[in-house]
């Protein structure tokens, strides 16, 4: 039993990130109203430190400054402070993020602000040292400042946190801007940018960091632009990056699953974290990239990703957890390295060369000097030099595969983050169901029907309010519009994998409860909802970051619901937030990318497909499969059993009156709910839909 020389307010939290921190010297509140009574009881700023469970310079951080006893006693005596978990209170993470870039200032985490009783940040930054290092002061230089300034400059303090508030609550919401009429110009300048920042030796785009960060998101949109123009480069910038991403080190060659980002332009050296949005994202622009391709190379992907989730991201009960730490026993990337010495001794010289040869471990092992060499040939010529083919390579570096698993199962993992998100699960779900309906395979399926039964069955409370976070047993803190937005589309997904009625009305039940508490009728829907806690702002986002934005999903949401008949409100809710934020499609696209998905969708000829049919029939089958297996981003998809039925017609408005025809499978096609004439082939089907 670990006996512990300090413990804080935070051992009573859920939260891996906050319980991380229970045993600081620093005397850690959660955040809340109890910790703003205190500091205007004591008369001291807030430091406000943001972070989550796997954030590698949050555990540096803590091992140089937070479990410092004196500098605990300097901070406590002059501070109070509060710890946050960015992923359970996004909200309260937007807010001060936004803080500190309106300070000049770039983002990241540990985010730590200092804020006044009444909650104005003041100032504050990511990391900072223990000693002056990286051109920044050291942690206990800018605490000594600070309770200096507070005692003798405070009136100066408070001017620029009303400044700072002020100009936060201005820009909260976009202003109106006139609603200018988008058009396709919105994502060809978009592309244009993709273009001029692409890597056409290593894919991906280049940014103004080091690290390069996968773009899913905005591969999907050059997908559909490809899809739209027949313009064969963007089909050809999404093809490297998703080939250089499988094939390089951000991706776990083993154990599966793609990493947080490299920390090179070449996908070679990872930040060795795994997030479950980004593995969700992934899966999402593989499979779509798969159906545009049929290149085996992209199934073979998704499979590999979803196999990783199922097996180490996935509950007893079939929630997906959030993520896994870099660190293991303290070092990054550690339960990932290997030395060359190691692999033969494990797979035996003949097999161990291959497999060094393929994954380029050398002498100095896998990830040499913070530098692995990308693999530069094909697989070919890698079997060549051994004189075997490559399906018998392929063979024997299956099985060194599960012999190095084997052996790597048993070091010490890094931490799981077990909380369950209701966002980032939605994602999950969705890539589960298209994979499910595209590659044909019923384990997915279920996987995601678990998921999404999980979600239904704990993530509401007793009012029947959606929450964001399930822990230990516990659910808290009420959803926000990315959670909403994110499920709708999930259950959506669902219903055009199962054909189960009970997805699609559930996808309108939580419509209707995103338009009851996030609901804005002059603009784009709040972040946070009408009985949420009272912030200095309350945001309404567009910026596709990490994961769509709930506007963005919300926008998918409602095109998709309004394609399946649903009144025209939807439609309009959905134009209302695209136009909102018509001047960042505009000039900044790059960072929008999901939401100039849905300007595609409503800009595109949109199909509105009835299947009617029995399930298990070859007819049905075969027409089903042309909408499942090949790429049309611009569908929606119901299908009617036995040829009518008067419940889904009830729920679906489109299915109404689309019996089969001659006891045949049927197939209706239409724009705007009005239909083709209706046919029964395949060829007919695929003229229909060109």
């Amino acid at each position: 039993m670990t006996v512990y020389s300090f413990s804080n307010s935070l051992i009573h939290e859920k939260s891996p990130y906050l319980l991380q921190h229970a045993h600081n010297p620093v005397d850690w509140n959660p955040w809340g109203t109890e910790a703003f009574e205190k500091a205007k009881e004591e008369d001291k700023l807030l430091l406000v430190s943001i972070g989550y469970a796997t954030c590698h310079w949050c555990h540096v951080m803590e091992r140089e400054s937070f479990e410092d006893p004196e500098l605990a006693a300097f901070l406590n005596a002059h501070f109070v402070p509060v710890k946050v978990d960015r992923e359970e209170r996004p909200d309260v993470d937007k807010i001060h993020m936004d803080a500190l870039h309106a300070l000049g200032q770039q983002g990241g985490w540990p985010l730590n602000m200092f804020v006044t009783p009444e909650g104005k940040p003041v100032t504050g930054g990511t990391y900072f040292p223990p000693r002056p290092m990286y051109g920044r002061i050291s942690f206990r230089e800018l605490l000594e400042n600070l309770a200096l300034m507070w005692r003798n400059e405070r009136e100066k303090i408070f001017s620029n946190a009303n400044q700072l508030a002020s100009h936060l609550q201005q820009k909260a919401v976009p202003a109106s801007t006139g609603l200018s009429q988008l058009n396709w110009e919105a994502e060809e300048q978009t592309v244009a940018q993709f273009r001029e920042s692409f890597d056409s030796q290593h894919g991906g785009f280049n940014q103004q960091l080091q690290n390069k960060f996968p773009p899913s998101m905005g591969l999907m949109l050059l997908l559909r632009h490809y899809k739209r123009t027949g313009e064969a480069h963007s089909l050809e910038m999404v093809e490297k990056t998703l080939q250089k991403m499988f094939a390089g080190g951000i991706y776990d060659q083993l154990g599966g699953g793609l990493s947080r980002y490299s920390t090179d332009y070449e996908w070679l050296v990872p930040h060795f974290e795994k997030m479950l949005y980004d593995n969700s994202l992934f899966v999402w622009a593989l499979i779509e990239t798969f159906q545009i391709t049929k290149n085996p190379l992209y199934e073979t992907a998704v499979r590999d990703v979803l196999t990783y989730v199922a097996r180490d991201m996935t509950s007893l009960e079939g929630a997906f957890f959030s993520a896994e730490d870099a660190d293991s026993e303290g070092v990054e990337g550690k339960f990932y390295v290997w030395s060359k010495a190691e692999v033969l001794e494990i797979l035996g010289t003949e097999t161990g060369e291959l497999a060094c040869a393929f994954w380029d471990i050398t002498e100095h092992g896998n990830f040499e000097g913070n530098n692995i060499p990308n693999r530069p040939r094909s697989d070919e010529d890698v079997a060549e030099q051994f004189r075997i083919t490559p399906e018998e390579m392929r063979i024997k570096l299956c099985t060194a595969r599960e012999k190095l698993m084997v052996v790597r199962s048993k070091r010490v993992r890094p931490l799981l983050d077990d909380k369950v998100l209701t966002s980032w699960n939605a994602l999950m779900i969705s890539a589960y169901a298209r994979a499910s309906r595209v590659f044909d395979d019923p384990e997915f399926e279920i996987i995601a029907t678990r998921a999404a039964d999980f979600t239904f069955n704990n993530l509401f409370d007793d009012a029947g309010r959606l929450l964001r976070r399930w822990r230990d047993g516990e659910a808290r803190f009420p959803a926000y519009l990315c959670d909403h937005a994110q499920l709708t589309v999930a259950c959506l997904d669902l219903y055009e994998t199962t054909y189960d009625l009970s997805w699609f009305r559930k996808a309108v039940e939580l419509s209707k409860e995103t338009n009851r508490l996030f609901r804005n009728a002059d603009g784009p829907y709040y972040d946070t909802g009408n009985d949420g806690e009272v912030l200095l702002t309350r945001n309404a986002e567009g910026y596709d970051g990490v994961e769509p934005s709930g506007n963005s999903s919300l926008a998918h949401a409602f095109l998709r619901l309004s394609a399946y008949g649903l009144g025209p409100q939807y439609y309009g809710d959905a134009q209302r937030i695209i136009q909102s934020f018509a001047p960042h499609l505009e000039q900044a696209g790059v960072s929008f990318s999901a939401m100039l998905g849905g300007l595609h969708f409503s800009l595109s000829a949109v199909k509105e497909v009835v299947i009617s049919g029995r399930r298990g029939e070859a007819d049905t089958e075969l027409l089903l499969d042309e909408l499942r297996r090949e790429y049309h981003p611009n569908i929606v998809v119901s299908f009617v059993e036995n040829g009518g039925n008067p419940e889904t017609e009830k729920v679906i408005p489109l299915t109404s009156g689309r019996a089969m025809v001659n006891d045949s499978a049927t197939a209706y096609v239409c724009q705007n709910q009005t239909c083709q004439i209706p046919v029964h082939s395949v060829e007919k089907l695929r003229e229909l839909l060109a």
